[in-house]
Formats: structure tokens, sequence, C-alpha cells
């Protein structure tokens, strides 16, 4: 099939693959021959990586790596001294060679050199050619030479710093654009390649006379105008030398070619060819693992000599559950030469369990201690950074222990590799680590997280820390923390710990989750969870980070303004409450308020627990309001003390002194339908159903010259349970955009919409979000403070008004108790393990089975408009700070909220496209303010 339109062409720059293979990958040999073959491990690793994020809407369909031709080229022949100052090629370097064109074609990818060309005129000729057919190109290399080529269907990617090189970024290089790029490198010339240019003119200013000529022919015509005498003498009579730079800088766009684009079509590599070249050069541990993707036994390798181990080979791993823990065999890295040891079987292997000690969960405020990494089972090491002696001294100054790596010299030697799309880093709730990195100045890239994988495979079954899926799935209980810290008010941090018994917890902790993710990775596909983990989990875990870091201002004057307001409101409901029960007695004392409410009062349903006193729980007070007044009346009260206690007082605590600005932390895996929880501060839980609750927003504010702006789903449960129950007249009510509350009144009590009532409506509204959850009569009498006969006629009339909700949710709860699991509409698993129990746990599950393919699906929605965000608003001022359940809260300059408003809604409203098309449309509805209250 002709190459066309809707054709993506990718050309790989073969010689930054192989440069950056060998200078980042210490000396590593052939274990039968002693053959250098590191920068070719490097660059199988490459490849490799490249294949597997071969994906999205940039993928190739096609696909080459181009190569320099040995020998000389035509630019020699214009002017020999051409390259002339490079150094010859490394001798350990030049038999590798061949050997990169060798994997090139047994990864079944096209492989292009020509004679008396480089490879950029190679790439410069198929670009054009590719454009002219209509397809689009992605050059993959960081080469500035190839910047000249780039275009409306044309743009590179360095691929080591996963960075895109479009034309502002070619400006940004070179102050011209692409198509002027020729004329700025004319006059500035190359030392690296021995193009002269024009002596004295520089990058800069070559653009700057660029930018005001226009081209370079026009300047060279004009340069007696030019005021400055130097730059005019050069320009005068140097004219020939840079014209001549000219030729040498410009690609050629019709170099000699024996393929044709229709060649280089993607094609799936041959397992015999590839595993039979990897095991040629011997690469265990990457033969295993491309055999393990491609379903095909691993061709055996022999073993090398016991006296000839090979430099960076990483043992084979053992299945992780037939191998016991030795912490004993994990390495203190205490040189930069072990390091670099370590770094080099990492880049060899192509993938790395990561871990980070610190001296605080606060990652804003934590300090690096150490790093841990493991490659194989039990083959594991701690790079200790930070230790300390105590604080001994009169000034609490801690003495660093000897024997430690700098931590900057340490990180810049980690960097590379930690930032290398090449390299999987695996890691437990990576996020956390990622942000260490983060204030370290390193860009944690191409992760996976063991966390996020038992949460795709296993949410409702269990937890999903390291201790928890070590016991389930390793049969291995970790080192307790606590016996390295201490508990309580004598605990201590983690830099006070001895390296000795620091290797061996950290270790430890790398190689559990390096076997977890043996374990678990496979498990993705058999129970065909993955897309779940790769679209909704994995992409997910960096933008929450990234949100984290923002964090949001909050006005601390504010927060100690409204602390007041609440005492003195808990005060005057003290009174009443007082005048209602008849006397005074503590209201915040469980045992008092119960003998007024039974003993004194005589109210029915008193219960009394082990410790003889009665039971005063929400629930209990919630049924007795619809009672008596008092009960109502002390749940205002304990409302506006958890107001007060957990966010006007405790929030000023959260406060980052360096930033100003509250920092949550999201936890993908707190609920089991997929929705995020918030800790530490938890932002998700300040009520807005009460003026009081709504208040609290007032302190989180916007910063200087910005505005918040919310975004949030209207209904987007409800809109749900349309599209899932197949209700005809909400579905139309959506379409319609009706107020689907009042809809739903006038269906169940008979009343024309012209004469809803807002008590009617409220009464419907309740109806409608409490089906979600599977309420019961008892719930909605509480909800309404109703009697239970009351609301539970609601329901029946509801049932009766919209039969296929309850069609829906029968079907529903035999599915989770034929199956012990339910799903949402993208594929999300969430387990019922309690759906055949007896007694109140068999009630609970099955509301929670009803409830979860609903909020779930809600909650997939809103994770997929995240993922999504940040290239959305890429280049506008604004950030994403916090998500709460339907909402989603920016920060933007002020000049950029319209635009911000409508990028956001566009994303939001099309989220569930094209994987679910549902019946109704999704509304986001925008509110914008100073302040959080004014903004939602």
């Amino acid at each position: 099939m002709a190459f066309g339109k809707g054709d993506h062409l990718h050309l790989i720059d073969g010689s930054t693959f192989i440069f950056r293979a060998y200078h980042a990958l210490p000396p590593l040999t052939r274990k039968s021959d002693g053959l250098p073959i590191g920068a070719v491990a490097g660059f199988c690793n490459m490849l490799l990586r490249y294949i597997e994020g071969n994906n999205g809407g940039t993928a190739a369909t096609h696909l080459a790596v181009i190569f320099d031709h040995a020998g000389k080229t035509f630019r020699s022949d214009l002017y020999p001294e051409y390259k002339a100052n490079r150094p010859p090629l490394p001798e350990d370097l030049r038999p590798q060679f061949p050997l990169t064109r060798e994997a090139t074609r047994a990864f079944n990818i096209a492989c292009v050199e020509t004679e008396g060309f480089e490879a950029d005129d190679i790439i410069a000729t198929l670009t054009k050619e590719a454009v002219a057919a209509g397809g689009d190109v992605t050059i993959i290399s960081s080469d500035k030479d190839l910047m000249q080529l780039v275009g409306p269907q044309v743009q590179m990617w360095d691929a080591m710093k996963d960075r895109r090189i479009g034309p502002n970024e070619v400006v940004e290089k070179f102050g011209v654009g692409p198509e002027r790029v020729i004329d700025v490198q004319s006059l500035a010339g190359d030392s690296v390649d021995n193009i002269p240019g024009a002596p004295g003119i520089g990058v800069k200013t070559a653009a700057l006379l660029i930018n005001e000529y226009g081209d370079l022919e026009t300047l060279l015509a004009r340069a007696a105008e030019i005021k400055q005498p130097k730059r005019r003498e050069t320009l005068l009579t140097k004219a020939d030398q840079i014209r001549l730079s000219r030729e040498l800088v410009t690609l050629r766009l019709d170099t000699p070619l024996d393929t044709t684009l229709e060649d280089f079509i993607i094609r799936t590599p041959e397992p015999e060819v590839i595993l039979g070249f990897l095991g040629e050069m011997e690469f265990r541990t990457l033969t295993r693992r491309l055999a393990e993707k491609m379903g095909v036994e691993a061709p055996v390798i022999a073993a090398a000599p016991a006296s000839a181990p090979a430099v960076g080979e990483a043992p084979a791993p053992t299945p992780p559950e037939a191998l016991p823990f030795e912490a004993e065999n994990y390495a203190c890295v205490q040189d930069i030469e072990a390091l670099n040891a370590w770094i080099a079987r990492i880049y060899e292997q192509g993938y790395v369990a990561v871990d980070t000690e610190t001296t605080s969960l606060d990652e804003m405020r934590a300090e690096l201690v150490g790093i841990s990494l493991a490659v194989a089972a039990n083959d594991a090491c701690y790079i200790p950074l930070n230790h300390r002696e105590g604080t001994d001294d009169l000034f609490g100054t801690a003495k660093r222990v000897e024997g430690q790596l700098d931590p900057a010299l340490a990180l810049e030697a980690l960097k590379p590799m930690l930032e290398d799309m090449s390299i999987l880093k695996i890691g437990q709730n990576i996020k956390y680590d990622a942000k260490i990195f983060a204030m370290q100045g390193v860009t944690l890239t191409n992760i996976d997280d063991t966390m996020l994988m038992s949460y795709a495979l296993n949410a409702g079954k269990h937890n999903h820390g390291m201790d928890v899926l070590s016991e389930e799935y390793l049969a291995h209980k970790p080192i307790p923390i606590k016996t390295l810290l201490g508990t309580g008010k004598s605990a201590r941090t983690f830099d006070t710990v001895a390296i000795e018994d620091a290797t061996k917890y950290a270790g430890e902790d790398a190689d559990i989750t390096l076997r977890l993710w043996q374990l678990l990775r496979p498990r993705l596909h058999q129970e065909r969870v993955t897309t779940v983990y790769e679209t909704l989990e994995r992409p997910l875990s960096p933008v929450l980070a990234q949100m984290e870091m923002h964090g949001i201002q909050v006005d601390r004057d504010t927060l100690s303004r409204m602390s007041n307001a609440f005492a003195q409101k808990m005060a005057a409901l003290e009174a009443e409450i007082h005048e209602l029960a008849g006397q005074e007695f503590n209201v915040g004392s469980p045992k008092q308020l119960g003998e007024i409410l039974f003993d004194k009062m005589g109210l029915t349903g008193g219960k009394k627990g082990k410790t003889g006193a009665y039971s005063t729980g929400a629930d209990v007070l919630e049924d007795l309001a619809t009672e008596h007044e008092l009960p109502g009346r002390v749940l205002d009260w304990r409302q506006l003390s958890k107001l007060k206690s957990t966010y006007t007082d405790a929030l000023q605590d959260h406060i980052n002194p360096d930033t100003g600005r509250v920092h949550t932390s999201y936890v993908q895996t707190g609920a089991n339908t997929g929705r995020l929880a918030s800790t530490d501060p938890n932002l998700q839980n300040i009520p807005i159903r009460t003026e009081e609750g709504r208040r609290i927003r007032e302190a989180f504010v916007a910063g200087e010259g910005k505005t918040l702006v919310s975004l949030d789903y209207s209904q987007i449960e409800l809109r749900i349970l349309a599209h899932v129950a197949n209700l005809p007249a909400m579905k139309q009510a959506f379409h319609d955009g009706q107020d689907i509350h009042a809809m739903t009144a006038s269906e169940m009590f008979n009343v024309p919409m012209e004469e809803m009532t807002p008590e009617i409506r409220r009464s419907a509204k309740a109806i409608n979000f409490g089906v979600i959850y599977g309420i019961s009569g008892f719930g909605l009498a509480r909800n309404l403070r109703i009697p239970r006969s009351e609301a539970q006629a609601f329901i029946d009339t509801y049932f009766e008004r919209f039969p296929g909700i309850k069609t829906w949710m029968d079907e529903t709860v035999a599915y989770a108790k034929e199956h012990k699991y339910v799903e949402t509409l993208f594929g999300r698993r969430i387990h019922t393990p309690e759906i055949a129990a007896k007694g109140p746990a068999a009630g609970f599950a099955k509301r929670g089975a009803i409830n979860a393919p609903i909020q779930g699906t809600a909650a997939d929605v809103i994770r997929r408009a995240m993922i999504r965000m940040p290239e959305a608003i890429t280049d506008l001022p604004a950030k994403m700070l916090l998500q709460v359940h339907d909402e989603l809260v920016f920060e933007v300059e002020s000049s950029a909220v319209e635009e911000t408003i409508a990028r956001v809604k566009e994303v939001m409203e099309n989220a569930a496209m094209p994987i679910v098309a549902l019946d109704v449309p999704l509304i986001v509805e925008a509110g914008t303010g100073k302040n959080w209250a004014e903004a939602h």
C-alpha cells in the first residue's frame, strides 16, 4: 500500500542512540570472547522501549533507523577540513557499529545508509518524500542540524528527554524559525564539525542579523550598511566562506536511495530472528524479557566460565515466590565506582525497582536520606546519602555519618538513568518517590507502580500497601519500620538509623517491589485489566504528583476568623440544647448525652454498649431527629465542632512555610470504586451543603493576579444511571436540559412542573441521589427527617415510575453474586467478596455492588479528563490544583480565564469518548472567583 495521508513515518537517528548508549554505560563485554557489546546492549534496550511506547495519536505506521555510512562524504570533497577536528572513535566502540545494524534488522526494522552521504541527508530526503506524499514525519533525534526540517507535517522528538521539538523549540534554540536555521548556521559555523562560518559571529548575533535583513543573501548583499566595523568587515571579506558554510550545513533533499517509503511499514519482530541475535550477543536478561513478551521459550545461552563474569550482567531472576529473602545479600553503595556499576547493570537490563528513604511522609518537607535499587531477587542495593549521628550538641546540629556518597554526586550519576525513557522504573506508590526526586531536580520518567497494579487487579479484595501485598503474594513479612524508628514520642527519623540496618530495610523494600512487579505485571493481561491500568491508573500518577506540588494558597487569617465564629455558634447551639434538655451538660460527652436522651427525656431506641453507656452515634441521632428537635441540634453542634477542629484549626498547621500553600496528597487506591481520596489534609470532605461548610472554601484563595476556576460535572452519576439502566424519561430530560429533580418529582407525585414546590423537589432530589447509593427507607427517613413509613412509600413510588432502575439493580446484584465483582463502563473491576454474606453485611455489600458501577464510571470519566488536561492547557498560564470527586479547580492568570474554561470544558465533556458513547450528554458547569467559595 502506498504511503500517503494518514501515515506517520518515524526516522530514528541511529548515531544518537549509539553514542547515548555508549556513554551511558561502563564497558561491557561478551562473556564468551570479550567482544565489546555495551553500546549494543543499550541500543537494543532503547529500540525495545521505543517499540513498547509506539502508541497513541503520534504512533508510527512506518519506521526506519538511519545510519552514517563509513567513509568520506561529498562535504569532505567540498571542504577537506570538514569534521577534521573530531577525535577518532574509541577502540571498543568501533566494532559495535556493525552490530547495531544487525540489531536493527533483527528487530525487523528497516536499516538505511548511503555511501557518500550522512544520515542527516537521508533523513532530509525521506522527510521531503513523506511530506510530498501527504504523510507526517517524526525525527527521533536531538541533533540541531535536523531542526531545519521542522515544519507543519514534521516534528522532532528528543527520546532522551521525552521532549517534542516543533517550530517554537527551534526558535528557542536558534532565534529564528526552521526556514532560517540554515542562514543562522551558515553565519555561526560549527566548531564540532569544523564548519568555519563568519568568525566572531555566534548564534545570537546571527539570528539578530537574519531577523533584521530577512535572509542570508540579502544580508551579504547589504553588508556594507552594517554599522559595526568588525562585523561589516567580516561579512564583506568572508562572504565566500559563509556561502561555503551554507553548502555544508544544508541537508540534501535528493540523496540517492535504493528503498521506498513503502519498505518502512511497521513489522513485528520474528521471535526466531530477534532472540537468535540477542542470544548470540549473550544478553541473557533481555532475551528472557523479550521471550516472555512474545510468549515463546527463550533460547539457552551457554554459561560463561566462572573466571569471566560480564560487567553489568544481572543474574537470572528466580520466580519470586520460590526464593527466600536474604537481607545479607543487599549491597551498600558507598563510592561512585560501585554506583556506576549498578547503573550499568540497569541499562543492560532495561528496568529497575527504585525506592527512596526520607525523613518525613510529607514530600514537600522531607529530606532525602537514601535510595535503594533492585535488579533481581536478593540482588538489591542501598545508597546512603544523609545519615546522621544525632543531635548531640547545644545547637542540635547533626553530624553526618562517614562512608556515604555525596548526595549531589550520586544524583548527578543517577539522574540520566532515572530520566531515561528507555529504562523502566518500578515502584510501590512511586508517586511519592517521583515527588522526592522532583524536589532534587530529577524528573522520574517511564514508571510502573505495583500498588496501582494491585488496585487494578484487586479493588475490593484487600488494601494495596506493600506489607499486605508482600504477605499476600510473596508469603514474606517485611521488616517493620517501627523496629527502626520506634513509636510514639520516642520515635526518630530515618536519617538517624544505622546504615547497616537501613541497607537491610531499604534493600528489602526494593526487592519486594521488584518481585511483586514480576508477579502482578503478567496478571494484568491474564485478568483483562491491562487497559484499566495503562489508561486510568499509570498515566494519572504523574498528573497527581504535579497537582500536589502546585498546592493551593490558603489565607491563615481567614481560617482564624472562621474558627472564632464557629466557636461562638457552638456556644449558642449549646445554650439551645441545654434549654431543650432542661439542664446543662457536656454536649461533647456521648455518655451524658445518652443519659439526657434516654433516661431523662425517655426517647425510644436507646441501646447500651459494653461500657454501660448509651450509643449516641450519628445514625442514632439521625433516627431520633425525626421525632425530637434536640438530637438534630446536637448533630448541628457536632458538625460545627468537626469543621472547627478538622479544618479551620488543623488547616493552619498544613500551610507549608516555604510556599504558603496547602499540599494535599491524593490516594489513587483510596476507594474501591476508583474515586480518589485526599489526605494530609483531606480537602474532599469539606461539607458544602451547609453555610458554614461552604464558608471554609473562602480561605482557599488565588495568587496575586490570578483567579480560581472551578469546573464540575452536573449530575454525572444520575446521567450514568440513566444510561446504564436505560431510562427513556431521564435520558430525554437530560437531552432537553430539564431540571431532572423537578422532572422526577413530577413523575412520582403527578405534580405539573409549573406547580412544583421546593419541598417536593427536595424529596425527589434526595431519592434520585439516594438510589445511586442503594438507599433504604431508613436512610431516606434520616436524610429528609421524615417517618420511615413515608420515606419507604417514596421509594416504592419511585421504582413504580422508573421500573428500569429496579431491573438494572437486580441484574447488577445477580451479576455480582455470580462473578464476585462488578464493572464500570471502562472495564474497572470492583470486587464484591461479601455479596453472599448473611445479615447486615449482605445489605451493605448489595448497596456497594449497585453503587460501584455508577460511582466508578464517574470516577473513570474524570480520571480520563485529568490525564488529558496537561496537554490541553500546556500553553496556557493555568495550573490544575485540586480534584474533588466531580470537580476540578484551576489557578489561572486572569487574562486567560475564558480560554482555560473553554478548553477544560471540552476535555471534561468529551472525556468518555471514544471508549464509551453515553446516551446522555455530560455537562460541565464553570465558576470563577478570588476564592474557592466564589468559584463554586
